[in-house]
């Protein structure tokens, strides 16, 4: 009997409106408890007392329900690196009726995933039998996206082609797009691709969700011409695209510099009424940088933050650089004060490369304040130095990471010239340098 049931049947003499009255009221305490342990979860920073508190909370039916506070519990542990508590609290849940209902248990298994603990996932997932509870493709696919992310990349396809014959099920479009997802993190993208052809087969039908895991892996990869093509299949068999379709899409334009291809990819995208984001923005700053085209990166560095965005980390590694080159020493000074100012996020190298510029451009006053801004703030890990008499010799870690700043944004040309730098002031190149280049 449903607990409004037998409220209505405590007493029939009782009014409606007492009735109603307590209804709400009970309902209101538990919607009043929810809070006040998701507080707990994001303030408490003792993991244990988090551990403690969510398995007692568990005695209640309504807070097993709920999925958000489960999460964020499981991530804050994770975070502390308290496995054992993880499993502390998920084994909690075998005491309850819950654990015979697949939906239930696929959280479970997916929260081991996301929290690297496959094995856990995958003995919760053998156990399910013994507990009454049915295993379908939803089981059979929390268990997949347990595997990839715990990063078991080997054991995807494995359990892809022998589980679902052994537990007598067919798996869905859901199923294949994880599989992909493993072979992209496996490094197998070929195989990944070829995927597409067989789920056709099959008689399922590749959604965006597919497209967009192979057009990224692509894009990313260096293999231009193979992402046209996967866009080129999602034209035509009329797969819609969202804003991560054309962010992929924008980011391997940026990487081959075809600055102007992507401002048209961008007007097509606000047209066809998907609204741009964080990486759509960073993409446009990083392809026009890496061409030099540093009026335009600024501009749309000024959308970007017009538009309400924070700007990320990888912008500056691309915007910053390109102003050095292009003598806008005025203009990298602005940003890099606004970092500060904003507590952004940028790479320790990358500010002393303004450093430098600026001291060599006779601009020591900023350089200077640039300087104490870094060496005074709570929030960056790295210290800044004058380029002056007393300016430390770079060592090898510091061409090293110039090195991969300079191949990561395409200018190989002066990767390779560094390396000469390199044997002229008398530092040996290393594995690191070497790769860097190669890897460009």
């Amino acid at each position: 009997m449903s607990f409004l049931s037998r409220l209505l049947l405590r007493s029939t003499n009782s009014s409606i409106t007492t009735t109603n009255t307590r209804f709400f009221s009970a309902v209101t305490a538990a919607s009043q408890r929810t809070p006040s342990l998701i507080t707990l979860v994001n303030d408490e920073n003792d993991p244990k007392y988090i551990t403690e508190k969510f398995k007692k909370a568990c005695q209640t039916e309504w807070f097993r329900k709920n999925k958000p506070v489960y999460e964020r519990t499981v991530r804050r542990l994770a975070a502390a690196k308290k496995f054992e508590w993880i499993e502390d609290i998920l084994e909690e849940q075998n005491k309850y009726p819950n654990m015979s209902k697949e939906g239930f248990v696929a959280r479970i298994i997916n929260l081991y995933g996301r929290s690297g603990m496959f094995e856990n996932a995958q003995k919760v997932f053998d156990e399910m039998p013994q507990r009454n509870c049915k295993r379908s493709v939803l089981s059979f696919n929390a268990l997949l996206n347990a595997c990839v992310n715990s990063k078991k990349f080997d054991l995807v396809e494995e359990i892809f082609k022998e589980l679902p014959g052994e537990i007598s099920i067919e798996p869905d479009i859901a199923s294949y797009n994880t599989l992909i997802k493993g072979l992209c993190g496996k490094g197998s993208l070929s195989e990944a691709v070829a995927l597409i052809d067989e789920i056709e087969k099959k008689g399922l039908k590749p959604d965006h969700f597919s497209y967009n895991l192979l057009l990224h892996e692509s894009y990313t990869k260096g293999r231009f011409e193979q992402g046209e093509e996967i866009w080129r299949r999602m034209v035509e068999k009329n797969v819609g695209r969202d804003i991560r379709s054309y962010n992929a899409r924008l980011l391997g334009l940026a990487l081959e510099m075809k600055s102007e291809e992507m401002v048209g990819l961008f007007e097509e995208l606000k047209g066809n009424g998907i609204k741009p984001d964080v990486f759509t923005f960073t993409a446009l700053v990083r392809g026009c940088a890496g061409e030099g085209k540093v009026d335009e990166a600024k501009m749309w560095y000024k959308e970007l933050e017009k538009n309400g965005f924070r700007p990320m980390k990888l912008v500056f590694s691309s915007l910053l650089p390109a102003m050095c080159k292009d003598g806008d020493l005025e203009s990298a000074f602005e940003i890099c004060k606004e970092i500060f100012s904003k507590r952004l996020l940028v790479d320790g190298d990358i500010m002393q490369e303004v450093v430098d510029e600026l001291v060599k451009g006779s601009k020591r006053e900023e350089a200077e304040e640039i300087v104490e801004l870094a060496n005074k703030n709570e929030y960056l890990q790295f210290k800044l130095r004058l380029s002056s008499e007393d300016y430390a010799v770079p060592n090898i870690m510091s061409y090293d990471s110039r090195a991969r700043g300079l191949t990561w944004n395409k200018m190989f040309t002066d990767a390779v010239d560094l390396t000469d730098v390199m044997k002229a002031v008398g530092v040996s190149r290393d594995l690191r340098t070497y790769n860097a280049s190669i890897n460009g």
